[in-house]
């Protein structure tokens, strides 16, 4: 499982980075960095930050 970022939509609000900061962070130019991909771990707030997106600029690609 990987995360798919929509940079185009992404508006850099911060709340993916609120629901878990140890996978999202944005930088001093407001740009959204994923610091850390998916594991057992971090999933649950993974899928949380996927589905608080106002923009819907994040996804979660299940295929691999």
């Amino acid at each position: 499982m990987r995360i798919v970022v929509d940079y185009d939509l992404c508006e850099a609000n911060g709340i993916c980075e609120a629901v878990a900061p140890d996978v999202f962070e944005l930088d001093d130019d407001e740009n959204l960095n994923v610091k850390t991909g998916v594991d057992e771990e971090n999933v649950g707030r993974v899928r949380q930050a996927v589905a608080s997106c106002p923009k819907v600029a994040l996804a979660l690609d299940e295929s691999g």
